[in-house]
């Protein structure tokens, strides 16, 4: 026979655990339990619009531990579609629940509507149709919004904010990099103050804000006023010698608000971003400038081509010459009533034809030798003594050394300009930069027998090639 296996004892199996929970694993454990892993999350509470949804753990310790700690529940904000136009809202629904039905200990029925006057705004406060009073039915169910117009939602009796991780009740906050719960180490702030006075009035570069520019802020105190260019061209405040008014514009994506003292000079520019495209901050000079305060957070990544970018084009960019109000020439004032002379009148002698400038060659040869390269419009022509001034507007951009504007003089030195520009006529011209000896003149110059084609898909084609065969 075998040997007898011995049988467990239970009465000794629980002396054991006793003995175990005793001596370190339990009466005398010192600490929180531990949590399970949190559960999956519910369906949102909402059909439509913003609701919330939660999920759960259980706390699993000895008898004798101290509780985990953190919560059970944790909750989030989840965003449906908008409910449509006329949809009820969630508190109205709950106060409708007790409409016909006796309150108050006696058989009067009320029609409710919610009522948001009183101290908790997360319990479910109905006034009485017809009536002065209100009353309170206990809480709200969790997910109702707390007011209307705010953010935060109602959970187990509490009006909560959700954080930037969705999470309601979370104090996580974005950095100025726009990272959730981040340290501001991602990005770089830049801050500085323009200085420039300007030789004239009229606009002067201050800065690119460059894409991804977060926190935008500038201000200045005095008569001048800032301006905003965007990439295309097109001026999104203060633009064109007309002082926008002071409220909210749309820029590259984020919002800029613009504001001026009712009382004193103050004038300032915010913008959250992050931008989407580069703009440009202007200041049109009235007065001589006292200084231009701008700031801006950038991602590191961006900076580098930022400081390059600034460095190229220089702090102080090519401006464009005082604009003029009048663009045509005043209308001369009536004559004296005299006596014809029979001595014929002089007339001025016809523009001989211009030289033919067709032809790849002379196509490189402008593009490549020219400090700008645009496709423009033709809004005005002017004959000033022996120069002939065009008024144009920037449509598109080939080549540049500096910025332009959206809208740009291009001047022609002579009365009969080769090539001739027509009116309301579109092309692509290239142009040089023209600054006078003592500094005060920063000309576009459409040189003589220049490069002036009417622009067309073709013509647009033939430049972007030939641009590939310039030396560098």
């Amino acid at each position: 026979m075998g040997k007898l296996r011995p049988r467990p004892c239970p009465l000794q199996n629980l002396l054991l655990l006793w003995t175990l929970l005793n001596s370190g694993l339990g009466g005398n454990a010192q600490g929180p339990g531990e949590w399970t892993p949190w559960g999956s999350w519910s369906r949102c509470s909402s059909s439509c619009g913003r609701g919330l949804s939660v999920r759960s753990r259980r706390c699993i310790r000895f008898p004798q531990e101290e509780l985990c700690w953190g919560d059970t529940h944790e909750y989030r904000v989840c965003q449906l579609p908008d409910c449509p136009p006329g949809a009820v809202p969630f508190r109205d629904l709950q106060c409708a629940l007790y409409n016909g039905l006796p309150v108050l200990g006696t058989q009067k029925t009320y029609q409710w509507v919610p009522f948001y006057g009183a101290p908790n705004q997360c319990d479910l406060n109905c006034l009485a149709e017809g009536h002065d009073f209100y009353h309170s039915f206990g809480r709200v169910l969790d997910g109702t919004p707390c007011s209307p117009g705010t953010q935060g939602l109602c959970v187990a009796g509490r009006c909560l904010s959700a954080g930037c991780d969705g999470l309601l009740g979370s104090d996580a906050r974005e950095d100025q990099c726009g990272h959730c719960g981040g340290a501001n180490d991602s990005c770089l702030f830049v801050q500085r103050v323009f200085r420039d006075a300007g030789a004239f009035a009229g606009y002067w570069n201050v800065t690119l804000i460059p894409e991804g520019a977060r926190h935008i802020r500038a201000a200045h105190w005095s008569r001048n006023h800032l301006a905003l260019m965007g990439v295309d061209g097109y001026y999104v405040l203060n633009g064109n010698w007309v002082v926008s008014p002071p409220g909210t514009y749309e820029a590259a994506g984020t919002h800029v608000v613009y504001t001026r003292a009712a009382t004193g000079p103050e004038e300032t520019l915010r913008a959250t971003g992050p931008t989407s495209q580069d703009l440009l901050l202007q200041v049109l000079l009235q007065e001589p400038n006292p200084g231009i305060e701008f700031e801006f957070w950038l991602p590191r990544e961006r900076y580098g081509p930022f400081q390059a970018q600034a460095q190229a084009l220089g702090w102080s960019l090519r401006q464009p010459q005082p604009r003029e109000v009048d663009l045509q020439p005043p209308e001369p004032p009536p004559a004296p009533t005299v006596i014809p002379s029979r001595t014929p009148i002089p007339t001025p002698e016809p523009c001989p034809p211009c030289p033919d400038t067709r032809g790849r060659a002379h196509r490189l040869l402008h593009y490549c030798g020219s400090d700008f390269v645009f496709r423009a419009r033709v809004l005005g022509r002017l004959h000033q003594a022996q120069e002939t001034r065009y008024e144009v507007r920037v449509q598109l951009i080939y080549k540049n050394r500096s910025p332009l504007q959206a809208l740009e003089y291009v001047w022609a030195p002579s009365r009969c300009p080769c090539p001739l520009l027509a009116l309301h006529r579109e092309y692509l011209l290239a142009a040089q930069r023209l600054i006078s000896p003592d500094g005060t003149q920063d000309r576009l110059l459409l040189p003589h027998a220049g490069y002036a084609r009417p622009w067309s898909p073709a013509e647009d084609s033939r430049t972007r090639l030939v641009a590939r065969h310039c030396p560098l």
